[in-house]
């Protein structure tokens, strides 16, 4: 059987490495570098752009613990050089570019856009015209545009990372997780930064109090955080860079910054695909139409990754890209991950994470439950390492005492999510967490404390006082 997945991103490569597995003559091409948006324009640049910030606010705090040093000051050409180093590291020594070519996979790195140009041909601009039996697209997602007039003087977050320096001003339109991380990174790196949202609160994906306290951090750092701004009606150049005009009942306002990032959302990144040729079809919001196997509306033709509109993470992308494979190579047998158990999370300073239900949904579901939270302020880590601001939310449900959801904000948010997921897809009960003898002192005692509060809560049966489990309080 012969394969082509378009997309070297973790779904295109984990499709291909696992249809050369099974046995399938692989051939994965790429319009651009291998790695695809993760490793060149998403988590690795920007979580490396975190660090940096994250370094010049710890070098801020040296003096509290007795150690002199001058004020950093920000070399943004060497930071950016830093990015470069640290992307083609992650490029090169990725161990699946190893699995590739051990299983014999044929790539083709920029080889330009890929399009179909029947069924079972594609053919690519800068790259070879390939025949294939079954079919993979991977092609991931882009940046939504703007369609108000002006919108052209702004840019999207992938810009963003890209400028030559950090801009004195920044107007980030969106406040979802991209949104709320080019706000907080250019932030710490100098900028003066305006977050404008059009919904209610910021994160709207995330738990209200999550939002709450991540809106509230930001405004102490120093943001400008507008929540339902209103409707935008134009963007125009100022003097000093662009200024946008909106407007809210029937009130005409406005904002200027010296550069405008346009967050506003993602969709599958299917341009010139001539998806119709090979018979795949989009759905509502103009994703691949997938089913559980990850099966298009075309037999021969498996979708996997951001392309599908699914949770659009890294991890799921890797899962879905397995799963998409194994079903194209052997016919469906694996179904997608159950998305209640993945943990999301993102860099921002404040960090926030969460996986599972909300509070208010897992009210909505009924069956009743309970709320649990602990303060990072209450263990002792965190104020060890000067970060005391945060708490955890645990929410578990009242018959089968199971974990719901767990929501965090503050120091380590995204490693402790991983935790608390990992007790999610085991079915643990919140009392099982809750006797597991977390090492002290670290950030997950503030895990453990919310473990134990909700455990007690529900008067689980042979829980002893547990209270010593989380140590000390600070």
């Amino acid at each position: 059987m012969d394969v082509i997945v378009i997309g070297a991103g973790p779904a295109g490569v984990l499709a291909a490495s696992r249809a050369a597995e099974l046995g399938a003559r692989t051939t994965l091409v790429t319009r651009d570098a291998f790695g695809g948006m993760a490793a060149n324009d998403g988590p690795v640049p920007v979580r490396t752009l975190a660090h940096a910030a994250r370094l010049a606010r710890e070098a801020r705090q040296l003096p509290q613990y007795g150690v002199a040093v001058g004020e950093p000051a920000l070399d943004y050409p060497r930071l950016l050089a830093r990015v470069r180093d640290v992307v083609e590291r992650v490029r090169t020594h990725s161990a699946l570019r190893g699995d590739l070519e051990r299983r014999g996979v044929v790539l083709h790195e920029h080889a330009g856009a890929a399009r179909f140009v029947d069924a079972h041909t594609v053919a690519c601009a800068r790259g070879p015209t390939l025949a294939a039996d079954r079919i993979l697209l991977c092609t991931g997602g882009t940046n939504r545009e703007l369609t108000v007039p002006g919108a052209a003087l702004t840019v999207s977050h992938s810009h963003a990372w890209r400028l030559t320096a950090v801009p004195p001003s920044l107007l980030v339109v969106g406040a979802g997780a991209t949104g709320a991380q080019v706000a907080s990174i250019f932030n710490a790196l100098g900028a003066r930064v305006q977050l404008f949202e059009a919904g209610p609160r910021i994160l709207k994906t995330e738990d209200a109090d999550v939002s709450a306290a991540v809106a509230a951090a930001f405004r102490d750092s120093g943001i400008l955080v507008r929540e339902a701004f209103g409707a935008i009606e134009r963007f125009e150049a100022a003097p000093g860079g662009v200024r946008m005009v909106f407007a809210k009942d029937g009130r005409e306002d406005g904002a200027e910054a010296a550069a405008v990032v346009a967050a506003v959302g993602w969709r599958a990144d299917t341009d010139g695909l001539n998806l119709p040729g090979a018979g795949v079809e989009l759905d509502q919001r103009g994703y691949v139409r997938v089913d559980d196997y990850l099966r298009t509306t075309a037999p021969h033709v498996f979708a996997a990754g951001d392309v599908t509109g699914r949770l659009m993470l890294v991890p799921h992308a890797v899962h879905d890209g397995y799963a998409a494979a194994t079903n194209a190579v052997r016919g469906p047998t694996v179904s997608v991950l159950d998305r209640l158990s993945s943990p999301v999370g993102s860099f921002t300073d404040p960090e926030y994470a969460q996986v599972g239900l909300t509070e208010a949904q897992a009210r909505a579901g009924g069956g009743g439950v309970v709320v649990a939270t602990a303060r990072f302020e209450d263990v002792p880590r965190p104020v060890i390492d000067g970060r005391p601001a945060g708490f955890c939310k645990l929410v578990a449900a009242r018959g089968s005492r199971r974990i719901l959801g767990c929501h965090i904000v503050g120091e380590r948010a995204v490693e402790l999510a991983q935790l608390a997921a990992v007790a999610m897809a085991a079915a643990a009960p919140v009392d099982v967490l809750a006797r597991v003898p977390l090492s002290f002192p670290t950030y997950a005692n503030v895990l453990g404390r919310a473990a134990i509060d909700a455990a007690h809560q529900l008067d689980a049966p042979g829980l002893w006082d547990t209270a010593e489990l989380a140590g000390p309080t600070a």
